[in-house]
């Protein structure tokens, strides 16, 4: 029996496992498919304190030898499931089942896709989902952003101010995203929307060169050196619903604390409700959640 299992192994779980382990804690990470979840998407993080460049995937890397250098015992499964036994949680992964004083859900968020061929084989090599992480990379260069809601219309805003131009691609005929961030890129010459178009192929070999769209007065191809998806982020919470209440977008609903409904269960990262969604902002919550579990075991010992 361990005394934490963290689910999921990104910023926040990782930063978890940490904190915990120089509590003197046991900890157990179980994760479904990669280490350091969404930023190995990033080819470089340049925004996290005391690294000037670094790729998403050495970061990772670094983070997952710290925790088992400092004696974590990792997991890689799928976890279908929690019992709360009171101090015993139950954790069912595929056909294996744990056993921990507390759990802490660190599961983050998926970026929803195209579902394209080659974007995944793009990520990284012209294809990104996150503005903030990677517009740098593509300063004076032409870019397309897919979406036409906040967050993809602030991501426009973004590379509008480092790309000689970017296209916004949105399906629908309208925009959807705040009317002030419309006026915003409506007045800058290098921005044009493209509406009622819909990404049907991503152009290149080893790295993308542009895009096909279907538009109401047919295909059209548009050269590019980086496309930016914005079509939402999507929680994947369902299997926590019973210990954690989810909010009206499928988000864990807990705050800044990380605790949740249930004793010893805590959360953690992008899976959470919040309103910025960063590698820092999830190393803060790990650290927030381990210190709360771990105050926990102390209390109920």
């Amino acid at each position: 029996m361990y005394d934490i299992i963290v689910i999921g192994a990104g910023p926040a779980g990782l930063t978890a496992a940490l904190y915990a382990l120089r509590a003197s804690k046991s900890v157990l990470v179980i994760e479904q498919s990669t280490f350091g979840g969404q930023v190995t998407f990033s080819p470089k993080i340049e925004n996290y304190p005391g690294i000037p460049e670094m790729s998403g995937n050495e970061f990772a890397d670094k983070l997952l030898d710290q925790v088992l250098s400092m004696g974590a015992d990792v997991e890689m499964e799928k976890v279908t499931g929690i019992v709360d036994e009171g101090n015993r949680k139950l954790v069912f992964a595929d056909n294996k089942k744990f056993e921990a004083s507390a759990v802490i859900i660190a599961v983050g968020v998926h970026h929803r896709q195209l579902g394209l061929p080659k974007e995944n084989e793009f990520v990284g090599n012209g294809v990104s989902y996150c503005a903030v992480c990677d517009g740098a990379f593509f300063k004076d260069k032409t870019v397309g952003v897919v979406g036409g809601g906040n967050s993809a219309l602030q991501e426009a805003v973004l590379l509008s101010d480092l790309c000689e131009k970017v296209y916004v691609f949105q399906n629908l005929a309208f925009l959807t995203g705040e009317q002030k961030l419309v006026d915003i890129l409506s007045k800058k010459d290098n921005v044009e929307f493209i509406l009622e178009a819909t990404v049907a192929e991503l152009k290149g070999d080893d790295e993308l060169a542009g895009v096909v769209l279907n538009t109401v007065s047919g295909q059209k191809e548009i050269d590019l050196d980086g496309l930016f998806v914005a079509i939402g982020l999507e929680p994947k919470n369902s299997a926590f619903a019973e210990f954690v209440a989810l909010d009206y977008n499928g988000y864990f609903d807990s705050d800044e604390s990380c605790v949740t409904k249930t004793e010893g269960v805590f959360v953690a990262g992008d899976c959470r409700q919040k309103s910025i969604r960063q590698i820092t902002t999830a190393s803060a919550d790990g650290a927030v959640a381990a210190l709360a579990a771990c105050r926990y075991i102390d209390n109920n010992n």
